[in-house]
């Protein structure tokens, strides 16, 4: 079948994103066709100043060879998993650690990144016990200052950047993961609380109309937050659907619809 449109730009925030919807649009795998890179983008710093990339996509001749395309966009977020094997998802090793040594690395770690973003503001660290069963104590920085909205960013993407390369750099610097913790004016606890409050009336919601409800996507920590509320719940449950980053929680009813 001869295609109409043999070669298509495509613009988004990764190239990989910009990839996969040029494919849509075409209806096409990506071994029939070939990618150029136009522009690779730019995630700026902790997000901001970031440029969407642009590819052009061209389709092939038939019996041309296909051509792999890797990838070499970095995820950023919450706090790395752990894996069992004694590492954690960022190559460092698990371990024990100085409280105090690492209180003050990631004071000094934090402020310098602030600098680099001519953000002005205070800070406070601290030690924060663990809060389950076999968890680990987590460092927990809190930045206080004025007008600290742009740390924080849409859906928090730019405040979990800056969590996540904090933590790396803490980490490398004690040679072993340290959990760390970011929060800006309160704001975690403050979106804690609505996300516990958002888990339980969807959980009615489920439970009445006997209807699975889809949350709006959210990051790992914020997913995380939602299945521990509800994790005894009698008439629930709860599992994550799709991927990153539009990775969403689902409330599955355990029973039909309640009758009125």
């Amino acid at each position: 079948m001869k295609q109409e449109r043999t070669t298509l730009e495509v613009i988004a925030p990764t190239v990989e994103e910009a990839i996969a919807r040029g494919l849509n649009q075409l209806g096409l795998s990506q071994d029939q066709v070939e990618v150029e890179v136009l522009d690779p983008g730019s995630r700026g710093f902790l997000g901001i100043g970031s440029r969407h990339a642009r590819v052009k996509l061209s389709v092939k001749a038939a019996g041309e060879p296909p051509v792999e395309v890797a990838s070499t966009m970095p995820e950023t977020g919450a706090l790395p998993q752990v894996e069992e094997e004694g590492v954690a998802e960022s190559g460092m090793p698990l371990g024990q650690w100085d409280e105090q040594k690492a209180v003050e690395v990631a004071r000094r770690v934090v402020g310098e990144l602030l600098d680099r973003m001519k953000v002005h503001a205070r800070l406070r660290v601290r030690i924060q016990p663990p809060q389950e069963e076999n968890a680990q104590s987590v460092v927990w920085v809190e930045i206080q200052g004025d007008d600290l909205s742009i740390l924080i960013g849409r859906r928090s993407e730019t405040l979990n950047a800056l969590q996540y390369i904090s933590s790396l750099i803490v980490s490398r610097e004690m040679g072993v993961w340290v959990p760390l913790i970011i929060d800006v004016q309160g704001y975690r606890a403050r979106r804690e609380r609505q996300l516990r409050i958002l888990a339980r009336r969807m959980a009615d919601q489920a439970v009445l109309t006997g209807r699975r409800q889809v949350l709006e996507p959210m990051p790992a920590n914020e997913r995380r937050i939602i299945h521990l509320e509800l994790r005894d719940h009698p008439e629930v449950i709860t599992e994550s659907i799709g991927e990153e980053p539009n990775r969403k929680v689902t409330i599955v009813p355990k029973r039909p619809a309640r009758r009125l």
